[in-house]
């Protein structure tokens, strides 16, 4: 299996709104603009608030262990199934977790991590 990666990294408004500003040139002039996929945050403070250690733990135990439902992951992780949901819920809104409901009810969601790899990238 090839081994996926989500690019990670800091990028404060300044800098992105000079990218979006490069990449809206491009655009009128009828260039083709490379779509730039990634995750990225304003400071690395934010990154630190976004991924804890819990929240890591909980991507690398989706992505070996394959739980069915959050009820499962909660019970593997030994963790409150609350806090479970609140964190995949903030995982799933920064897109580093997908969630697919499941066929036999609806309620019951499955969670998913679809790479292998985070790369993290800091401007210095």
């Amino acid at each position: 299996m090839k081994v996926k990666k989500i690019d990670i990294g800091i990028k404060g408004l300044k800098e992105s709104l000079k990218d979006f500003a490069e990449a809206w040139k491009k655009l009128e002039g009828g260039k083709k603009v490379k779509k730039e996929e990634g995750i990225y945050f304003d400071s690395i403070n934010t990154m630190k608030v976004a991924l804890t250690n819990s929240r890591l733990l909980i991507l690398k135990t989706i992505r070996e262990r394959h739980p069915q439902s959050v009820y499962e992951l909660a019970k593997i992780l030994g963790r409150d199934l609350k806090s479970v949901n609140q964190d995949l819920k903030l995982l799933a809104e920064i897109g580093l977790v997908t969630i697919e409901k499941a066929e036999d009810n609806g309620k019951r969601v499955i969670p998913h991590v679809d790479y292998g790899k985070i790369l993290l990238e800091i401007p210095v």
